[in-house]
């Protein structure tokens, strides 16, 4: 990482630095929140989590090569050096935000309800075809992740994409002060996080706050089939670059060809440009996330050629769309996370597959009062699409099922002890709900079928 002592991070975050006073010019090689991670010369945060207590490893942590810590407890006879502060976690927003500051280079925020991990893994594989870029890991979206993955920048990154998660009103402000974006992509507002947000205008108004702390010369990449971000007509005096489907977007899509497994062919067009790719992941809302990452990549410079390249070198990551062949089934592994807009997406791309089709799907959390007329309205939806099964899981997906006319099976034990008896073989089958519904051990129990 960049040049950063621990008289800047002292700085940064207000702590007090408590050790040897010659120490305080120390370099930093890392910033561990994990005590098995540590390495010669790291940082460790020590996080009093629900079941662990950092403050606990501290010295365990120097024994392993930590020169320093940030902490909420005074350390007696402390070995090494430490930064003592109120609360580790503003601590560390703190010093992220100013290991931030010592780069001048293209930071590109990623939010939206839906495609936020998929767009930032498409921009990633184009920015690559000509920055050393870096960018967000697993889920390291939230007030913790966010400056966990800024810390991690190594001092020749070129470029950068990070996730932006969030469930309230006033965390993307926080998280945009940190990141400081100079390009702000916006994928969808869905029907998430209604319990804090209320309804999709509330969750408009909290994803645009990512605009308030992006870089002055900012540039804001919007899909301008969303009825909601369509309506931004400027931020900070400059008109937002739109993509989508639709032909009047400034980066749209024609011949579009889903081919499942084989991937979406499409030409994509801008000015007076047309780029025939083959984006290698099914579910045409790829195609989207194509589009806004190819809108970022011009911004920032790329040939069309290094464009089509990292379009089609996108890969997936985790369980999301993920197609797995077994000896009798197709599986569509989306289980990462699930709200109605999404669900509906999966729910269209299991339909370009062929053969019979089948639904899992379970809870959707933090819908607030309306969850159970959202959960009615996406089971019809399924129906109304002609999927042939449709399975619910959970106390919630109850209403799911009465909307699909579908099988309701109150958990996850007592649908697979029905899955045997009610899938065929040849089937597609996806797999889709709330992360904390833990649908992964569907997928793994389908897997042995």
């Amino acid at each position: 990482m960049k040049h950063f002592t621990l008289e800047e991070i002292a700085v940064a975050c207000g702590g007090k630095y408590v050790g040897d006073e010659h120490l305080k010019h120390t370099a930093i090689t890392s910033v561990e929140r994990d005590s098995r991670m540590i390495k010669k010369g790291s940082l460790f945060l020590a996080i009093k989590g629900e079941r662990v207590d950092g403050h606990n490893y501290i010295e365990k942590c120097y024994d392993m090569g930590a020169v320093c810590a940030i902490c909420e407890k005074e350390i007696k006879n402390a070995s090494k050096p430490y930064i003592l502060v109120n609360s580790t976690l503003e601590a560390v927003k703190a010093v992220g935000k100013a290991y931030r500051n010592k780069f001048d280079i293209p930071i590109i925020g990623v939010s939206g309800s839906v495609g936020k991990t998929s767009t930032k893994e498409m921009l990633y594989s184009v920015l690559s075809q000509k920055y050393k870029t870096h960018k967000t890991q697993g889920n390291l979206n939230n007030e913790l992740g966010v400056p966990l993955t800024l810390l991690s920048m190594p001092e020749d990154a070129q470029a950068a994409v990070i996730e932006m998660g969030i469930s309230d009103f006033g965390e993307m402000t926080r998280l945009s002060d940190m990141v400081q974006p100079t390009i702000c992509v916006l994928t969808v507002i869905g029907d998430c996080h209604l319990e804090n947000l209320g309804d999709r205008n509330g969750v408009l108004k909290a994803k645009t706050e990512m605009f308030a702390s992006a870089r002055s010369n900012a540039e804001y990449i919007l899909n301008g089939d969303d009825d909601k971000l369509y309506t931004i007509t400027q931020v900070k005096g400059k008109k937002p670059i739109f993509f989508g489907f639709a032909a009047d977007n400034d980066y749209h899509a024609e011949d579009i060809e889903n081919n499942g497994e084989g991937g979406i062919s499409c030409t994509i067009c801008f000015e007076s440009t047309r780029l025939s790719v083959t984006i290698p992941a099914i579910g045409n809302y790829m195609v989207s996330n194509a589009l806004a990452a190819v809108a970022v990549g011009k911004l920032l410079g790329l040939s069309n050629d290094q464009l089509i390249k990292g379009v089609e070198n996108y890969k997936t990551v985790g369980s999301r769309a993920n197609v797995i062949n077994t000896n009798n089934l197709k599986i569509i592994d989306d289980c990462y996370n699930a709200n109605p807009t999404s669900v509906k997406a999966s729910i269209d791309t299991l339909c370009n597959f062929t053969g019979r089709k089948v639904a899992v799907l379970g809870d959707m959390k933090e819908l607030g009062i309306d969850e159970k007329k959202l959960h009615f309205d996406t089971g019809e939806y399924a129906r109304l699409k002609g999927i042939d099964l449709i399975i619910a899981v959970g106390p919630l997906a109850k209403e799911l099922a009465k909307g699909a006319n579908g099988i309701w099976y109150k958990d996850i034990e007592s649908a697979e002890s029905a899955l045997t008896s009610l899938l065929h073989k040849g089937d597609v089958v996806l797999v889709k709900a709330s992360h904390s519904m833990e649908f992964e051990k569907i997928t793994a129990f389908l897997k042995q079928m």
